[in-house]
């Protein structure tokens, strides 16, 4: 898949989420029974969600091999006080690179690569945030849209 990324200035989206530590190449695993626990309580507070996207967000481990902090949420309305293991926080806002992915989620790091490799030739530096907004599920895997956004340093 070709790819085109964009530049942008964004703005903070707000998100219910849980905050995990994951071993880098664990996210497959991990993501869903957090997703799960968000889901749960969103059902239990009416009028939090909207429309809003599954969202993750990933703040680079600075040492190597250190696990990933991720936070695995769901676009909200607004801010909320946080309950058990949900938290509220928010997508960076600033200056972004950023793309679109379609086809299956399991093949999201060509994106990522990308990301970094337009990064490197354009000599822009990373701010150890990306973040994964996911489209609506559909039945062909292959229509499937992410859109993946890394803050510039």
């Amino acid at each position: 898949m070709a790819y085109e990324i964009v530049v942008d200035d964004v703005v903070a989206r707000p998100i219910a989420a849980v905050h995990s530590s994951v071993p880098v190449g664990h996210v497959a695993t991990a993501w869903r029974p957090a997703l799960d626990i968000v889901w749960a309580f969103l059902r239990r507070h009416n009028g939090l969600r909207t429309d809003g996207h599954n969202i993750f967000v990933y703040h680079q481990p600075v040492r190597p091999g250190a696990p990933m902090e991720v936070d695995f949420g769901v676009e909200v309305s607004g801010a909320f006080v946080g309950e058990d293991e949900i938290v509220f926080t928010h997508t960076p806002a600033g200056r972004v690179a950023s793309t679109v992915h379609i086809g299956p989620p399991d093949q999201l790091a060509s994106a990522n690569a990308v990301i970094e490799e337009w990064c490197l030739a354009n000599d822009r530096s990373l701010a150890g945030i990306s973040w994964e907004i996911y489209g609506a599920p559909g039945d062909d895997p292959a229509t499937f849209e992410v859109q993946v956004s890394y803050l510039l340093g």
